[in-house]
């Protein structure tokens, strides 16, 4: 297989494999996401590997909140920042989390953050900042802000490309792609700072911005690596947390991503809810019905983005 997960196990980078790309899979996704967001990149880098050797590695910041399975899930198949970096990867993935913080550097995990970002720069290839981390590397390098939305930037979002580029080879002139943030960018900075804007939309924002420096970051403020279900299971748990008394508003229906025949379905639990919000109520959120009629719109173009990049990688290393 042309992608392999590489552990701690695996020992040392072996000799044979210095013609391989090894990438960093720094995973900071919450408990209940962890395995799942493993899943979704390990799928993507299969498909997107072609004939190519790609060796993953998996590590996760260390001052990020965890219980106790995950933390021995962790323990078990994860290396830790310091090991993984020693093993020289050409290139990072770096995913985002829950923010808790109104400022990014008031997160616990801020200044390890930002020394990855450091090396990131001074080390790789290139590297992919997902979300969060790619609100990190803005504030980071150009004090760029992330500001709050109004309501959350959620759903499927069909963004335009900017022709022309190394990345967007072979894409068209559209990539759909899934978005779940409270959280923006706003374009006209990020471009007064020199990033180049490489995807957006006008509903969702900018999708990808590149920064070119000694390494080439990419930040993606949307998904692409999300599977079919990514945006219905969040949506499911946003509305268990209005149900519980957690968030006070209902959360908005993801953009672009049901049937109209699970949209009225929604409207009509929605309805229900609002008027008498019980937790137990979650029990008869139409999941199925709706996951029966979801139709994934994005994973080829996601497939084709990122095989471009690891092209990108394997000609440079």
């Amino acid at each position: 297989m042309p992608v392999t997960a590489y552990a701690p196990q695996s020992g040392p980078r072996p000799a044979k494999a210095r013609s391989t790309v090894l990438i960093g899979l720094i995973n900071n996704m919450p408990d209940t996401a962890l395995q799942a967001t493993e899943n979704q990149f390990a799928s993507l880098l299969v498909a997107a590997a072609g004939g190519h050797e790609v060796l993953v590695a998996n590590a996760s910041l260390s001052g990020l909140p965890r219980g106790e399975a995950a933390r021995k899930h962790i323990e078990a198949n994860y290396w830790t920042i310091d090991q993984l970096l020693r093993q020289r990867p050409e290139a990072l993935i770096v995913t985002g989390t829950e923010p808790r913080a109104p400022d990014l550097t008031d997160e616990p995990y801020w200044s390890q953050l930002s020394a990855l970002i450091d090396w990131a720069d001074a080390n790789t290839v290139s590297s992919i900042w997902s979300c969060l981390a790619a609100h990190a590397v803005t504030q980071r390098f150009d004090g760029v802000r992330r500001r709050r939305l109004p309501e959350k930037c959620c759903g499927v979002y069909t963004c335009s490309i900017e022709p022309g580029t190394w990345l967007g080879l072979g894409l068209g002139n559209s990539l759909p792609t899934p978005h779940s943030r409270w959280n923006d960018l706003p374009g006209d900075q990020l471009a007064a700072k020199g990033y180049a804007i490489f995807s957006q939309s006008t509903a969702g924002g900018v999708n990808i911005f590149i920064r070119k420096a000694r390494s080439i970051f990419l930040g993606l403020q949307g998904h692409p690596e999300y599977d079919d279900r990514a945006l219905l299971k969040e949506y499911q748990r946003d509305v268990g947390r209005f149900l519980s008394g957690e968030h006070a508003g209902y959360p908005t229906v993801p953009h672009g991503y049901f049937s109209a025949e699970s949209t009225a379905l929604l409207e009509e639990y929605r309805a229900r809810a609002i008027a008498a919000p019980r937790s137990e109520m979650l029990q008869d959120f139409p999941y199925m019905a709706c996951a029966a009629t979801l139709s994934n719109t994005w994973t080829a173009g996601a497939i084709h983005l990122y095989r471009n990049w690891l092209e990108f990688i394997r000609l440079d290393k």
